[in-house]
């Protein structure tokens, strides 16, 4: 069994540290960006079952995984990131089904952008399912949402049980990160574990996940991003997709 910082689990694995987080006592898997391992990502996916929290790549930076349904480990993600709880937690799914459980409604415009653009790096905030935590909305009755591209996140979302917590791995008010040995040791203290697929961002460059919000009749760009507004704004004007 794992150790969960915080009281959660009182036993540890021993499992062999890269370079990044050799005076970290912290689980690193290391995987295949393209073909992770199913084993390793087993062992991550226990950790977010029982309450943890853990760095991840995504196609855009790595980011703070962990599960939305436990109180316990969405509160340690703001405590880790330092983020004003106010703000909402943006999701990763790991497929449509597990995206349609999270909304309350599914618009035609979300249907649209989805198929335009999912899996990738375009975050759609809309109306959330009314069994969410407060937190993960940040009090605001939507949640960001999005099925990403990168093979890890896809597999790990499916080990968390459809959704995934995705925040960038950084403190609050930084920059993000494309690589863990770009991560502040200190910062890596504080999670339960790493999975290290190498570099992320691949064709974002140093660019976020748009995020658009699609709750209303017409499509509002909330960040830019990877996915340029003007692709956006064509998509969500095409009816006849």
């Amino acid at each position: 069994m794992h150790t969960v910082r915080g009281g959660v689990i009182d036993q540890k694995v021993t499992i062999a540290m890269q370079p990044v987080a050799l005076a970290l006592d912290i689980p690193i898997w290391t995987v295949d960006p393209q073909s992770p391992e199913p084993e390793l990502l087993g062992l991550a996916g226990e950790v977010l079952s029982l309450g943890g929290v853990i760095g991840y790549p995504t196609e855009t930076f790595y980011g703070l995984g962990a599960d939305p349904r436990l109180p316990s480990a969405v509160q340690r993600v703001f405590r880790i990131k330092g983020r004003e709880f106010n703000k909402p937690l943006p999701l990763i799914a790991a497929n449509l089904e597990a995206v349609y459980q999270a909304v309350a409604e599914w618009p035609m415009l979300a249907e649209r952008l989805a198929q335009a653009f999912w899996p990738g790096p375009l975050t759609l905030i809309l109306r959330a399912a009314a069994h969410f935590l407060p937190q993960i909305q940040g009090n605001t009755g939507k949640i960001g949402i999005r099925i990403s591209s990168h093979p890890v996140s896809q597999a790990l979302a499916i080990e968390a049980g459809g959704l995934l917590i995705a925040t960038s791995a950084n403190p609050a008010h930084q920059r993000a990160y494309q690589t863990p040995s770009e991560m502040p040791v200190e910062f890596l203290a504080l999670v339960d574990g790493l999975i290290d697929a190498g570099p992320s961002g691949g064709a974002c460059g140093n660019l976020p996940s748009t995020i658009v919000d699609a709750s209303g009749s017409s499509a509002r760009l909330v960040r830019a991003g990877c996915i340029p507004w003007e692709r956006v704004l064509q998509i969500s004007r095409n009816k006849d997709l």
